[in-house]
């Protein structure tokens, strides 16, 4: 008899969790499960069966609720109940929840329900919500907070302050779930998760990975003009993620340099200083292979993150990485295939850039770091394992 998988998602095979749960099932149904997704909002095509969860006024209502009344993942009833009544049918032996905040679901609905279960129910944390009175990342703030009980939060709306309220309703609701497993997709995050209230719950990292067919090195993509070229990639360019770091960077660095920043907003391409080449989002993935390819060495000065998948692909197309320490950023790279700086650091991310083009690292490293550590069909192999290991406990 098959088994049941449903993914709930912001989004589904969209942006990086979404492609994450799409690569998720695809693994399921090669091994012979039936696949579900159940996502907010954007949908590209899927393997899985997709479930939509609300429409576009249940989000700008949630997301009202949220900026007015601090109520992030409190809203959107009628669409969870909805939701509720899809898991009732389709029977899933395991509910797999990746982002399940961003105006979309009611969390304390969906694991009311859950918690009177005993379907398998395993978390992938892409960032700290789940065990924080509101923020995504609390990193920037230096707010260990959360450890003890949420409060004043630093991040608060301008309105009303629910973080005591909202922490201790996780808190009720997640560890009252008896079939919870937790999965951090970083190191740095298990150790959060451990000091969490969610620390009694198991916990078992792992690693998110890339298509190794896709993201490849490819010949003659090098151009010898002299030029170093520097690579910075993101899905949104804010300033936690190093978007004025880059600026000042840029005056640093002499002409030889080469700066391109993907990802970029149309109204930013007007605010780049001369010397940055910028692209918004790439046509499709082979153009951003070829960027990856083009590259002598990717930059992620990103302040907030668990654990970048840029990083991974720029690897897989052999091209090294400079990151902050920040997050799981670091667990990507070693002394062959990278160099870390301290956050905020732009006078070394500077000087690790020329010590880079002075004495360049081997993409042969890159790609081999990449093939035996973040092979996608590897790491996500590791779910299945994991939920055919809960169902038959």
């Amino acid at each position: 008899m098959s088994k049941t998988l449903l993914q709930i998602n912001v989004t589904a095979n969209w942006g990086s969790t979404g492609k994450i749960a799409e690569s998720i099932g695809l693994a399921a149904i090669k091994r012979g499960w039936e696949s579900y997704i159940a996502y907010g909002r954007i949908a590209n095509p899927s393997v899985s069966q997709l479930i939509k969860v609300g429409g576009k006024w249940n989000t700008y209502l949630h997301y009202a609720g949220n900026r007015l009344l601090d109520l992030e993942g409190r809203c959107s009833t009628r669409a969870t109940k909805r939701l509720i009544k899809d898991i009732v049918r389709i029977k899933p032996d395991v509910v797999q929840l990746h982002n399940i905040h961003d105006h979309f679901l009611n969390y304390r609905l969906l694991f009311e329900y859950l918690n009177q279960t005993d379907i398998k129910v395993v978390w992938t944390f892409h960032d700290c919500w789940a065990f924080t009175g509101r923020c995504y990342h609390f990193v920037q703030q230096d707010c260990m907070k959360w450890q003890t009980e949420c409060s004043n939060c630093l991040q608060r709306n301008k309105f009303i302050d629910r973080s005591r309220e909202n922490f201790n309703l996780k808190k009720s609701l997640f560890t009252a779930n008896h079939n919870l497993t937790i999965v951090p997709c970083s190191e740095w995050m298990g150790d959060f998760v451990r000091k969490s209230f969610l620390k009694d719950k198991r916990i078992q990292v792992i690693h998110n990975g890339v298509d190794l067919n896709t993201f490849k090195v490819l010949s003659g993509q090098k151009k010898n003009d002299g030029k170093f070229r520097i690579l910075a990639v993101s899905n949104v360019w804010l300033a936690y993620k190093g978007y004025y770091d880059i600026f000042k960077l840029r005056e640093m660095l002499s002409d030889e340099y080469e700066i391109t920043m993907v990802g970029l907003k149309e109204n930013q391409l007007t605010e780049l200083p001369a010397g940055i080449r910028g692209i918004t989002r790439t046509q499709n993935v082979h153009q951003l292979v070829e960027l990856y390819n083009e590259a002598d060495v990717l930059i992620n000065p990103t302040y907030a993150d668990t654990f970048p998948t840029v990083n991974l692909e720029a690897l897989a197309c052999g091209t090294p990485v400079i990151t902050y320490r920040t997050g799981g950023s670091p667990e990507a790279v070693d002394e062959k295939t990278g160099i870390v700086v301290e956050q905020g650091d732009v006078d070394a991310l500077a000087d690790a850039i020329r010590k880079m083009k002075e004495l360049p690292l081997s993409p042969a490293d890159c790609r081999k770091r990449a093939e035996e550590h973040f092979d996608k069909d590897k790491c996500f192999e590791n779910y299945l394992e994991l939920y055919e290991s809960l169902i038959n406990q």
